[in-house]
């Protein structure tokens, strides 16, 4: 299985679109991913760092899993465009990107 990550960083003086993200953004990336197979996808909202009081390193990640690295690249060619064109709806924060094979 193979893992796409999207890392947010929690960058002073951004803003991020939390609702606009959990639904509106989830619906493009299932609209647009779920049929060029990714398997699943998942979006952690964070809220600290191992201080609680401290605030969370990522503000957002989203993982997407996929069978293969190579569905990954053909879903992106295919629908790169309004799945990542849409970050502007919900932040100007650049995210960390990393393509992962999963091991259990």
């Amino acid at each position: 299985m193979i893992r796409v990550t999207f890392a947010y960083p929690n960058e002073e003086g951004s803003s991020f679109d939390w609702d606009y993200f959990a639904s509106t953004h989830r619906e493009i990336v299932h609209r647009e991913l779920d049929s060029r197979g990714m398997v699943s996808f998942e979006q952690d909202k964070g809220i600290s760092a191992t201080d609680p009081n401290a605030p969370p390193p990522w503000v957002a990640i989203a993982h997407m899993t996929f069978n293969t690295v190579e569905e990954v690249h053909q879903a992106f060619v295919e629908a790169g465009g309004p799945v990542l064109g849409d970050r502007r709806n919900y932040t100007e924060i650049r995210p960390t990107i990393q393509i992962s094979e999963i091991s259990s």
